[in-house]
């Protein structure tokens, strides 16, 4: 049977099984009433800001591959301006080269048609001067040649004798 000290401890703690009935349908209430009213919008806020960070993330990681992939491209189009640069510098000797040995080229045509004229008048000069010089040996020649014979060759046998002279000396040029 019952103790009826049992009773009595009871008595003393008090502890009322109606009490305890009230409080756990009062519990049961405001566990009922902070799930409707607190812990669902709490559970749909956090959904939300879950879903916003996953969104944010799944953006920034989209930026980060675009900003890689147009690095990317901007490193590729500056080795193509570099290798384009290199080409035109490489283009520009070829075209210096060739230019100086063209102008080289000229320069020593020029030079070996001026040295051909400088010939040629050289020749010119030099026909000019032998003929001036043959003009004035024959005029010499007869002048002394007639001083010689003068005394000897009458004005007749003189004059044809110049002429002979004259011819020997034109049939030589």
């Amino acid at each position: 049977m019952l103790d009826p000290r049992l009773f009595i401890l009871n008595a003393e703690i008090g502890f009322n099984a109606g009490d305890m009935i009230v409080q756990l349908v009062m519990f049961v209430i405001l566990l009922a009433l902070i799930t409707k009213f607190a812990w669902r919008p709490l559970m749909n806020v956090m959904q939300e800001r879950e879903e916003h960070i996953a969104t944010e993330i799944d953006s920034a990681e989209k930026n980060r591959q675009e900003a890689e992939r147009l690095m990317k491209e901007a490193q590729d189009e500056l080795k193509g301006t570099r290798a384009n640069a290199q080409k035109i510098i490489d283009d520009a000797r070829q075209t210096a080269k060739s230019e100086e040995a063209d102008m080289i080229q000229a320069a020593k045509s020029e030079a070996e048609r001026i040295k051909e004229n400088a010939r040629q008048e050289i020749e010119q000069e030099k026909e000019r001067a032998v003929q001036a010089l043959q003009e004035q040996v024959g005029t010499l020649s007869v002048q002394i040649a007639s001083k010689v014979i003068e005394k000897e060759l009458t004005v007749d046998e003189q004059e044809k004798l110049i002429n002979e002279y004259l011819e020997k000396v034109g049939e030589s040029k």
